[in-house]
């Protein structure tokens, strides 16, 4: 036997014992996803593997112990080339991952920042309360006034929001130019679409149900009054570039064209959750710059809600500056979830440094009390996006090419930091 044959046959191996794995992954999840709700974000492999986890009904201390012993094989496994070694380090930490996430539904209790290492391989800054003090001093100055700061910022944030009556239209609107600047950088599967829904009674203000097959089903909660920074906001969060275009590639790059069963289950409270959240988030800033944003919005979207467009600067100095207290939330989730403070003391916090409304506060307490350290993804995750698509200085196109090699790739939070 030739080396040359020698070396496809090794590869060859390889590739088997790491689909092996992959499957072995994906009927874990499923079946961790029995005592957990909400551990399985979407599905769509073999519907007898989903049977199977149900019939089955594996306790918990045997899925902590299988997802124990695979990934204890698994770093033994020889990999021949770059990309099934970045398969297997995926693979490892999602296994790990996961029987983290089943010791937490057990019983097991981890320290904030612990959780967050163990589920999604990051860890968010701390900041005293202090760090604050002068962004809420410039906001004091901006909107002066009797009241609490937050009472000020809501006050305000009243004359934009979008008249329920026209909230379909401005977001099917917000999407659609969304849509079309995304296909701008990024071929999608031809058949891919997604529908909206409006709800209520949620913990979450807007969520993406991947459906497989390139299809999602969009939910914007409609509890709250929604200013009219939201619809692009989840239009490209929720949609394009975000969560439905990156569920779209992985599976035709990963699943169909790979044949990677591990890419048939989005596994919510793992590593992939902060590539995900993070990526939707800077995919704002993907496709509109600054004035590319202020421009759209100014020309179509406030006139469609019946807005002052003349607002529109005015409007986006007060939430830019709102958007540097954006870490206050996850000091106030580590405080709450490690005991320092309860749920009343968290929800005032949040208004007083995250500058939320009561209602609005009262909700994310219920998100943090649903989703624990969950929260540091969106806000690290997107740091974390943007310094690795951003480094050195890189043409616009450029920035889209290592986007959409993000969301082609398995990729870990770590990972972002070493690349």
């Amino acid at each position: 036997m030739s080396a040359i044959t020698a070396g496809n046959a090794e590869a060859e191996q390889t590739t088997i014992d790491l689909d092996d794995f992959g499957e072995s992954f994906v009927r874990l999840a499923l079946a961790l996803g029995e005592h957990d709700a909400d551990y399985v974000d979407a599905y769509h492999g073999p519907e007898s593997w989903r049977a199977e986890a149900r019939n089955t009904g594996k306790d918990l201390e045997t899925i902590i112990a299988e997802a124990d012993s695979q990934a204890s094989r698994l770093l033994s496994v020889p990999t021949g080339d770059a990309a099934s070694d970045r398969r297997k380090t995926f693979l490892l930490k999602q296994f790990q991952s996961l029987r983290d996430r089943a010791r937490i539904i057990s019983g097991a209790t981890l320290p904030f920042d612990q959780e967050s290492q163990a589920l999604y391989d990051a860890v968010a800054p701390a900041h005293p309360a202090n760090y604050y003090s002068a962004f809420l001093s410039e906001l004091e100055q901006m909107l002066p006034g009797g009241g609490p700061l937050h009472a000020r910022v809501k006050n305000f944030r009243n004359d934009f929001v979008i008249p329920a009556e026209k909230l379909d239209e401005v977001f099917k609107t917000a999407i659609a130019e969304c849509r079309r600047r995304t296909l701008e950088h990024i071929a999608l599967p031809e058949n891919e679409n997604f529908v909206v829904e409006y709800v209520t009674d949620k913990a979450w203000s807007g969520y993406n149900w991947f459906q497989g097959n390139a299809q999602s089903l969009i939910q914007v909660n409609t509890d709250l009054p929604i200013v009219i920074e939201r619809a692009i906001d989840l239009a490209c969060h929720e949609g394009y570039p975000g969560h439905h275009v990156y569920n779209s590639l992985l599976e035709k790059n990963l699943l169909k064209d790979k044949g990677w069963q591990e890419f048939s289950v989005f596994p919510l409270f793992s590593p992939t959750g902060l590539i995900a959240e993070g990526s939707a988030n800077y995919g704002i800033e993907m496709v509109f710059s600054d004035e590319e944003r202020y421009e759209f919005e100014q020309r179509v979207l406030f006139p469609m809600a019946g807005l002052d467009a003349n607002r529109v600067r005015e409007y986006y100095r007060v939430e830019k500056l709102i958007g540097k207290l954006n870490y206050a939330g996850n000091d106030t989730a580590r405080r709450y979830l490690d005991g320092q403070i309860d749920a009343a003391a968290a929800a005032v916090e949040l208004q007083k440094y995250a500058l939320m409304s009561p209602a609005r506060a009262a909700q994310r307490v219920k998100f943090i009390d649903k989703y624990r350290s969950y929260v540091i993804n969106y806000n690290l995750g997107k740091d974390m996006v943007s310094a690795w698509v951003e480094r050195g200085t890189p043409t616009k196109e450029e920035r889209w090419q290592r986007f959409e090699t993000l969301l082609s790739q398995p990729t870990l939070p770590s990972q972002l930091q070493l690349d």
